[in-house]
C-alpha cells in the first residue's frame, strides 16, 4: 500500500472538510467510503475520525440555532399579559387578561349609584323668558303675571381671565416730628408684578400633574386666560414649588421607612440624552421618588430608605433589593405572567398548576381578611404542601443544563445558560417564603402594583416629552410629582394642595396610614 498516493488522492476530500458539507445522495457517499477504503485502512480511519467531527460540529450548531429560534419564536409570543412588557408594545390582537370570567352582568350592579346631570335649586344666573302674545287669539300679555314657570338650566363656564389686584401701601409724614412713615407690604407680596398663588397653582398644576408641555401650556394660558405666561416664569414657578416641598419630602421619607409594608420599583427615565433610572418607594398612602445614574443598590443607599427600612419590602426579585437587611416579599403578578408564557409558549403543566395554586391561595386570604388576620396553621401547611410538590413536578420536566464535557465536546466559558422555565423555578423554589409572604402576613399584598401603578406616570411623562434638559429638571419633576401622588391618594383636591403650599400651608400625610 502506497501511503503517499493515498494522502494524494485523499488531500482534497479528507482534509477539508468543507468537502464533506454537501449534501450528496447516500449511495455516493457509500460508494466514496468504499473507494477510500480500498485505497487503504488509516485513510478510512482518518475519514471516520473527520466526518465525526463535522457531525459534531454541525450538531453543536443546530443545537445553537435552535436555541436562537426559540428565543426568538419567544420573543413574539411576549405580551403584556404573559410578560412585564407593557400594554403599549401589545399587537392589535388584544391579549386576554389573567382574571377569571365574572359572574357579574354587564354593565351597572345593583346599588351602584348612577352619576348624571341634576339640575341644582339656587342657580347663580336667572334668564327670563316672557311669553309676548297669546298663540290663539294675539292679546298682548306682556303685562300679564306669570301663573309658573317651566325651568331648564345650563351649566356652562364664564370666561376667565387673569385678575390683577393692586397693593398700596401708604406714606405719611407726621405733621409733629416730620418723619416719614411706611406701611410694610404683606409677606406674600414681595416684588412690584408678581403672579399669585392662584395662578402658580394651576400653571404648577398643568405642567406637573396634568404632564402638559411648556410650548403648549403657554398656548392654554393665552386661549383660556388671555395672558401669556412665559416658558422662563414655568420654570421658576416649578422651581419654587420645588424648593417648597423639601421639608414635606422629608417627612414622606421618614412615614415610609416606618411602614410596615413598601412597593419599591424602578424603570429608565431620559435624562440629558442618557439613559438614566427613577425609583420609586410607595405605600397605599405615601409616594417618593428619586431619579439616579444607578438601577441597582447603589442607588437605593443613595434614597437613604431600605438601609433605613426594617418592614416588608415588595418587588419584583430584582437582585439589588436582597442585598438589605429587611423582609421581602415577591410580587406575584409578575410570576403569573412568567408562568402563563410558559404554560402556553412551552406547554409545560406544573406552570398552570402554579397559577392555580397562586391564585386559589389569594382567594382565601382575601376571604380571611375579613374576619381574621391570619390562616390557620393547618391551611398554611396545606398550601406549602402543595407548592413544594408542584415544584418536585417542574424539577422532573426541567432538569439542569447538562455538562458539555460529559459529551465529550469542548466545553465553553462561563455558566451554561438555563431557559426561563429554569430560571422562573429557581426563583420560586429559592424564594418559596418570599412568594408567599402575602399568605403569612395579610398586611402583605399580593403583588407590587402599587409600585407599578406609581411608576407608570414617570413613563407617560415620558412619551410625551421624551427626556428630562437637565437633572435639577428631573429632580424638580420627580419630587413634585411624589408629592401630588400622595395628595391623590389621601383623596385631597390636588389644586388646594397646590395652592395650599405656595401659601405656606402645604398637605402633610397622617401620622398613621389607613
Amino acid at each position: 500500500m502506497d501511503w503517499s498516493s493515498n494522502q494524494q488522492i485523499l488531500k482534497q476530500d479528507i482534509d477539508s472538510p468543507a468537502s464533506l458539507h454537501s449534501a450528496a445522495p447516500i449511495s455516493s457517499i457509500r460508494e466514496y467510503i468504499f473507494a477510500v477504503y480500498n485505497r487503504g485502512f488509516g485513510a478510512v480511519v482518518k475519514l471516520v475520525l473527520t466526518l465525526w467531527a463535522v457531525i459534531a460540529e454541525q450538531s453543536m450548531k443546530i443545537e445553537e440555532q435552535e436555541v436562537k429560534i426559540k428565543s426568538l419564536e419567544d420573543q413574539l409570543s411576549k405580551n403584556s399579559r404573559n410578560s412585564s412588557k407593557p400594554p403599549s408594545t401589545d399587537t392589535a390582537k388584544k391579549p386576554r387578561s389573567l382574571r377569571g370570567k365574572s359572574d357579574k352582568p354587564v354593565g351597572g350592579q345593583i346599588g351602584h349609584k348612577g352619576r348624571t346631570l341634576q339640575m341644582v335649586d339656587d342657580p347663580d344666573k336667572v334668564v327670563m323668558h316672557q311669553v309676548q302674545d297669546c298663540k290663539s287669539c294675539g292679546q298682548s300679555l306682556r303685562d300679564n303675571q306669570a301663573t309658573d314657570y317651566e325651568r331648564r338650566q345650563v351649566f356652562d363656564l364664564p370666561r376667565i381671565e387673569v385678575e390683577v389686584t393692586e397693593h398700596r401701601a401708604e406714606i405719611k409724614v407726621c405733621p409733629h416730628c416730620a418723619c416719614l412713615n411706611r406701611v410694610a407690604f404683606p409677606e406674600e407680596v414681595q416684588h412690584a408684578a408678581q403672579y399669585g398663588s392662584g395662578l402658580r397653582a394651576v400653571a404648577a398644576y398643568f405642567s406637573q400633574y396634568q404632564l402638559v408641555p411648556f410650548d403648549r401650556l403657554c398656548e392654554i394660558f393665552t386661549d383660556l386666560y388671555n395672558h401669556h405666561l412665559s416658558q422662563g416664569s414655568l420654570v421658576n414657578i416649578n422651581k419654587e414649588f420645588y424648593n417648597i416641598l423639601a421639608p414635606v419630602e422629608e417627612i414622606i421619607k421618614k412615614k415610609i421607612i416606618a411602614s410596615p409594608v413598601v412597593c419599591f420599583d424602578e424603570t429608565g427615565m431620559r435624562i440629558e440624552g442618557k439613559r438614566e433610572w427613577c425609583h420609586t418607594a410607595s405605600t397605599n398612602l405615601l409616594t417618593f421618588y428619586a431619579p439616579n445614574h444607578f438601577r441597582g443598590s447603589k442607588a437605593n443607599e443613595d434614597m437613604r430608605i431600605l438601609p433605613l427600612f426594617k418592614g416588608t419590602a415588595m418587588h419584583d426579585s430584582w437582585s439589588a433589593y436582597f442585598k438589605f437587611n429587611c423582609s421581602h416579599a415577591l410580587c406575584n403578578a409578575h410570576h403569573l405572567r412568567d408562568l402563563t408564557f410558559i404554560h402556553e409558549e412551552h406547554k409545560q403543566m406544573w406552570a398552570k398548576e402554579m397559577i392555580d395554586l397562586l391564585i386559589e391561595v389569594k382567594r382565601t386570604v382575601d376571604s380571611k381578611r375579613l374576619i381574621n388576620s391570619k390562616l390557620e396553621p393547618a391551611e398554611i401547611q396545606a398550601f406549602e404542601g402543595r407548592y413544594d410538590r408542584v415544584i418536585e413536578t417542574a424539577m422532573l420536566e426541567n432538569p439542569p443544563p447538562i455538562d458539555s464535557n460529559s459529551q465529550g465536546q469542548v466545553k465553553k466559558r462561563g455558566k451554561k445558560k438555563q431557559s426561563k422555565a429554569q430560571n422562573l423555578l429557581e426563583r420560586l423554589q429559592k424564594y418559596r417564603r418570599e412568594s408567599l409572604a402575602f399568605m403569612y402576613d395579610f398586611r402583605v399584598p399580593f403583588d407590587n402594583n402599587q409600585a407599578e401603578r406609581d411608576v407608570r406616570m414617570i413613563k407617560v411623562q415620558q412619551k410625551i416629552s421624551g427626556t428630562f434638559r437637565s437633572w435639577d429638571g428631573a429632580e424638580t419633576f420627580c419630587r413634585i410629582r411624589g408629592y401630588i401622588s400622595t395628595v391623590r391618594k389621601n383623596s385631597i383636591p390636588v389644586i388646594d394642595a397646590i395652592q395650599g403650599a405656595f401659601e405656606g400651608t402645604p398637605f402633610i400625610p397622617a401620622a398613621k396610614e389607613s
